[in-house]
């Protein structure tokens, strides 16, 4: 993302499936609200969210920032999706697709997809 901004990824353990896949998301979600940064524009990664093109994406984000969000965060869950309180605590919910990827897969999306974002709003080539 360099020399465009800084993005720090935080992982949370991700709990076993065995508890139940509710037991697994709510842990999961009671460490994922744990590290929210106040004042953050926080994006929860969830199937039944908002899709939007490239461009479309490029220009949410740049409206953002143009009303002051000069942070963002992005929640991706793990194998079992979000909790329901961690959809609850974003500011939007973002669907990449209506198609299921690996959570570790959708981390490389979710960048590639911001960098993009950003060539984007810059006026820059952004297709190789």
């Amino acid at each position: 993302m360099r020399p465009y901004g800084e993005v720090e990824v935080v992982e949370v353990p991700e709990t076993p499936l065995a508890g139940g896949e509710d037991n697994a998301r709510a842990k999961e979600g009671a460490a994922l609200l744990g590290l929210l940064r106040k004042g953050a524009f926080t994006v929860a990664l969830d199937g039944q969210g908002k899709q939007s093109s490239s461009e479309e994406w490029s220009a949410f984000l740049a409206e953002k920032k143009l009303h002051g969000q000069s942070h963002f965060q992005f929640l991706l869950g793990g194998a079992s999706g979000l909790d329901a309180r961690v959809l609850a605590a974003a500011d939007h919910r973002w669907s990449l697709s209506r198609l299921t990827f690996p959570h570790q897969m959708a981390r490389c999306i979710v960048l590639e997809q911001l960098y993009r974002a950003i060539r984007i709003e810059r006026g820059e080539p952004y297709h190789h």
